[in-house]
């Protein structure tokens, strides 16, 4: 993982309940502050391509349907090597452009290391996604299995009851182990924010991810009601700064399920941006995980270079 070679990795720190307990989040204030970030007027021309060419370096080009087969994941992974016609990229003046990495199931990551060989980092979804409703053990093994069969990246699921009850401690030493059980690669903790039910739970979530060893803390499975979103993202990037404040290590956030257009893309890269500065506007730190997205953005910029939109049919879908 050559890209997050200069960067220490997130260690575990230890479960602070007393932190933990007196985290209290404004709802009110954290929306008026997410409506003034969505509604900001949007950068033009020139600066908005620049822009949507570094949300292309950022996404985790994602396929997690049951329908999936090899050729899918293979067309899948030749996207995000050339994630744009060579006519765009020309035009563009971008060299080696590339997605941020692939992110399938378990029994899609040898189609996928087929065709990457090494060149783009492969996020393996784990821990009974997206439900998390397995055995510890067998999680536990799915992670080790996924490693071996040459995940560089883990995108776990917490157990959303431990944050439903309150039972910090053991969602702290599940993270745990499963941090364990990632060795070398990466772990993204998924707190499926949609069914915290309050921004508080989705704060404390956090913490206590990144309090075990949590790599990235990411929204949404994609597969709940209600997936990413201003507020959610704002508390959890706010949750990331405090932490980095607190124990000096960064912490990588990724947003997921729903950021499906150019203009979504752009408000996200905002919240980063304002929230945590231009240090987490890099791949090993902040993703976006999404399938459609890499067409409207492409479409974007083919309008930028030539001043036509095109129909998103006349796109390689990933």
């Amino acid at each position: 993982m050559t890209q997050h070679s200069a960067f220490k990795r997130n260690e575990a720190t230890g479960l602070d309940l007393g932190w933990v307990n007196q985290i209290k989040v404004n709802r009110n204030a954290a929306d008026r502050r997410a409506a003034s970030l969505a509604n900001r007027r949007t950068v033009k021309k020139e600066y908005q391509a620049a822009w949507l060419v570094k949300a292309i370096q950022c996404i985790d080009l994602t396929t997690l349907g049951g329908d999936d087969t090899p050729g899918r994941v293979e067309r899948l992974c030749m996207k995000a090597l050339r994630p744009l016609r060579s006519d765009l990229v020309e035009a563009l003046g971008v060299q080696g452009l590339t997605t941020g990495a692939v992110c399938v199931y378990h029994e899609m990551i040898a189609p996928a290391a087929r065709v990457l060989n090494g060149r783009l980092p492969i996020a393996a979804v784990s821990t009974a996604f997206p439900a998390g409703l397995s055995s510890l053990e067998t999680k536990l093994r799915e992670i080790e299995l996924s490693v071996a069969a040459g995940a560089t990246e883990i995108d776990i699921v917490i157990t959303r009851q431990h944050v439903l009850t309150g039972n910090w401690q053991a969602l702290y030493d599940e993270m745990l182990a499963y941090r364990k059980a990632c060795g070398e690669a990466h772990v993204k903790a998924i707190l499926a924010t949609g069914d915290l039910m309050t921004l508080e739970n989705v704060a404390k979530a956090s913490w206590v991810c990144m309090m075990a060893g949590s790599d990235f803390i990411k929204t949404s499975t994609g597969k709940e009601g209600v997936n990413a979103t201003i507020p959610v993202s704002l508390v959890m990037v706010r949750a990331i700064r405090e932490y980095y404040e607190q124990t000096g290590f960064m912490v990588g956030y990724k947003p997921a399920g729903g950021v499906s257009t150019a203009k979504s893309a752009l408000q996200y890269l905002t919240v980063m941006k304002e929230e945590l500065g231009n240090e987490w506007l890099e791949p090993h730190l902040f993703r976006i995980g999404a399938s459609s997205l890499l067409t409207d953005i492409e479409r974007q910029l083919e309008h930028y270079v030539t001043g036509n939109y095109s129909a998103s049919h006349r796109h390689a879908q990933p």
